[in-house]
């Protein structure tokens, strides 16, 4: 197993500068886009962001642990939902919600209203986080652009790892604040500080350039990929390196894949063999087979059909 020491993960320097320069003016947008990878630390910038901001107007010890159980007066997260037994659910209150649909619904954002129109208790400002904001349907949309149109004493900080899903009329409302991807060089020296990797020691399933190069530069990804890759069967791990040939060892490992991994685990086994077939076989062709199944996971469908497909079709590929 790979020993995770802690969880503190790397500043965006350029980020935190610019925001300590909004606090110092003390002039502020009526809307924010964080944006940038998963994993960067956006989420967590933006609670401290947030508390700095409360902390101009009355400083509250316990303000960073109200804002964070969503228990502050003038603080309201937006988060997404899915359906389960006919009821809605918060993402946040339940783990079951990773292999479900998840969306941020119209109704979500008609509440923002009403906490808007509510004066506020322990601040000037009442502030509005919504996370994954790219989750937004269609509705919710647009009416979160008539509601940043309409000048209120709120503020409204958006989260999204793809800021191209985003309406551009609601872009163009909020100043952008951009979390960079993280070198392999910085995220080499964080994971030798925050991991023990004496297990990667001659273990051909997994080295530490195929961790780093799976984090896409995200120093929250690599430790979640640890978390993952330490949850894996070690039947499965064994057979990351297969020669795909024998189409029943094709059902088979597809049908232990599917039944016994979360759908994030599955993602991030299917990110690793694509270093894995890149390294050895240099064939895009077998790189996109790969890249369909992440979208055909990633879209609920079946996932041993999915598998089954995918890793029929490539061992045509690799023969």
């Amino acid at each position: 197993m790979i020993d995770l020491k802690n969880d503190n993960l790397l500043i965006n320097k350029e980020v935190n500068k610019n925001l300590k320069n909004i606090l110092k003016r003390k002039v502020f947008s009526n809307g924010y886009i964080f944006y940038g990878p998963e994993g960067i630390g956006k989420k967590q910038t933006a609670i401290n962001f947030i508390k700095e901001i409360f902390n101009q107007y009355s400083f509250n010890s316990n303000i960073e642990k109200k804002i964070i159980d969503n228990n502050h007066p003038d603080f309201l997260l937006i988060e997404p939902t899915y359906f389960l037994k006919g009821n809605i659910i918060n993402r946040s209150e339940t783990e079951s919600s990773k292999n479900k649909k998840e969306t941020i619904r119209v109704e979500q954002i008609r509440n923002i209203k009403t906490f808007l129109a509510q004066k506020s208790i322990e601040s000037r400002k009442k502030i509005v986080l919504i996370v994954d904001a790219d989750l937004l349907n269609e509705a919710a949309s647009n009416c979160l652009l008539k509601t940043l149109e309409e000048p209120t004493n709120g503020l409204f900080i958006l989260l999204t790892s793809r800021l191209s899903s985003l309406l551009d009329t609601i872009i163009s409302r909020c100043q952008l604040i951009r979390f960079k991807s993280f070198s392999y060089k910085q995220l080499e020296i964080f994971i030798r500080n925050n991991s023990d990797l004496s297990i990667l020691k001659n273990k051909e399933e997994l080295n530490l350039e195929d961790l780093i190069n799976s984090a896409n530069g995200s120093p929250g990804k690599i430790l979640n990929n640890i978390k993952m890759w330490n949850e894996l069967p070690y039947d499965i791990k064994d057979n990351l390196g297969l020669q795909l040939s024998d189409n029943l060892e094709i059902l088979k490992i597809s049908k232990t894949i599917s039944e016994e991994l979360s759908i994030d685990q599955q993602v991030f086994l299917v990110n690793l063999m694509q270093i894995k077939y890149w390294k050895k076989t240099k064939n895009k062709n077998i790189i996109k087979k790969l890249e369909n199944l992440k979208i055909n996971l990633n879209g609920f469908i079946q996932p041993r059909l999915a598998w089954e497909v995918a890793l029929l079709k490539i061992a045509i590929e690799d023969l």
